[in-house]
């Protein structure tokens, strides 16, 4: 029997297929940032792409559990090459990551009188899988342009055509919140995930929350309460991986892990399955978190749009007073909109919730906290010198920002091995509390 254990996962990222990526994104260089950032089972992203999925076939090899795992001697080439050319970090008693086919599509099509942009993540269980789905999604547009395809299909026929290549795949609605592309999205969504993907929305066991939103902001809508909440990093570059992840408690199998999204086999006595938390970005630092527009500096924020919505304020502006077009709306005003519950995005997860609400953990990237402390860029050879001293010295990124107990700081040597005044454990300690 597979050894339960927390696992985190990030399921949703892109490879140097997809358009805005950057050309490292290969399997080797997964395999190692997952260790580096403390990612124990990592998506492959763009699995519908046919060049990728053949680099993933000669790199990857099938692991005893339903997952995948780097080839032994591409490790070993890379970390006799690339690992050591860029001097990439090792953290201490890494495991090694797992790998899961997964990919993004975009579905642009007309429902309802009204044009819909979805994105969709969907996991795959095998190569085999995943190149029969491949060849029925060919029959429908072009899926080698771009490693993240857009095709004019209803969700819920993609949901179908899923389910009938393999039905042990799944798809997960992304970024719901997301207004030009997502399921409930001001600007091309529906108002509820059962108006997608109709008769077959029992299959949807999970949403993904976005960089935008967080799961307080998901209980908001009673609608949401049957689906598991998740976060993902949809990382288009190495550095972004685990900016967003999910922690599972789970047999480490492809069984548990699909078990693991479904509320109705949630186990609380035996812990069988469980998403036991999400890892998130401060939902205030996402792109489309409040209604606006960046080139104008207009940022219409919580109050206003809350008075708003409860009838309060003047109504929604809708309009850019600075250049007198129409406003981007904001993840936030959409939740205010479509929620039944009270909206509060900073809201602890509740002793005695629904079985979506599990405790999450608001971070920041370790070399953000860096650059803060050494009063340099995050990019500067300063900060990414002291990034790979601490993963040597401590473990992963991960389990700095989130594990190690603020007062062992002192005694790993951490504090002492960034020069500041101000000291390091001080600064993952304020983040902690919020």
């Amino acid at each position: 029997m597979p050894e339960q254990k927390k696992i985190i996962g990030d399921l949703h990222i892109h490879s140097r297929f997809s358009r805005a990526t950057s050309s490292k994104i290969m399997p080797a260089y997964l395999d190692k940032w997952a260790r580096i950032k403390g990612i124990g089972l990592i998506g492959t992203g763009d699995c519908t792409h046919p060049k990728w999925l053949e680099i993933l076939r000669e790199e990857l090899e099938e692991a005893d559990n339903g997952f995948y795992t780097l080839k032994k001697n591409v490790r070993q080439a890379f970390d006799a090459g690339p690992a050591l050319s860029e001097a990439l970090p090792e953290p201490p008693d890494a495991k090694i990551a797992h790998f899961a086919l997964t990919g993004e599509i975009s579905t642009i099509y007309k429902y309802n009188d009204k044009t819909r942009k979805v994105h969709h993540l969907v996991i795959l269980p095998d190569f085999k899988a995943a190149a029969a789905f491949q060849l029925r999604l060919e029959h429908i547009g072009n899926i080698r342009s771009d490693g993240r395809p857009i095709l004019g299909l209803d969700s819920r026929d993609l949901l179908a055509m899923l389910l009938e290549t393999d039905e042990r795949s799944m798809l997960i609605p992304a970024h719901i919140w997301t207004p030009w592309f997502s399921v409930l999205g001001a600007r091309s969504g529906f108002d509820s995930i059962k108006e997608c993907y109709r008769d077959l929305t029992p299959y949807i066991k999970a949403v993904e929350t976005g960089l935008s939103s967080n799961p307080p902001m998901n209980w908001a809508l009673e609608s949401l309460d049957d689906f598991s909440i998740i976060s993902n990093s949809d990382a288009h570059s190495l550095d972004k991986l685990g900016r967003e992840a999910t922690v599972f408690e789970m047999d480490l199998c492809w069984e548990a892990f699909k078990n693991a999204f479904d509320i109705k086999k949630k186990s609380n006595k035996e812990k069988t399955v469980a998403i036991a938390a999400t890892i998130e970005f401060f939902p205030q630092e996402g792109k489309y978190h409040y209604d606006g527009h960046r080139n104008c500096g207009v940022c219409i924020g919580p109050e206003e749009l809350a008075g708003a919505h409860a009838g309060t304020g003047t109504g929604r502006i809708s309009i850019c007073p600075v250049c007198e077009k129409p406003l981007t709306p904001g993840v936030m005003g959409r939740v205010l909109e479509l929620a039944d519950r009270t909206v509060d995005e900073s809201a602890a997860c509740p002793e005695h919730g629904r079985s979506n609400c599990q405790p999450y953990y608001s971070l920041i990237p370790l070399k953000e906290i860096l650059s803060e402390l050494l009063e340099t860029g995050p990019a500067s050879k300063k900060v990414e010198a002291a990034y790979a001293l601490l993963i040597t010295m401590a473990g992963s990124e991960l389990s700095i920002l989130m594990d190690i107990p603020v007062e062992d700081f002192k005694i790993l040597g951490l504090d002492s091995a960034i020069r500041s005044e101000k000291t390091l454990s001080q600064a993952i300690h304020r983040m902690r509390q919020g």
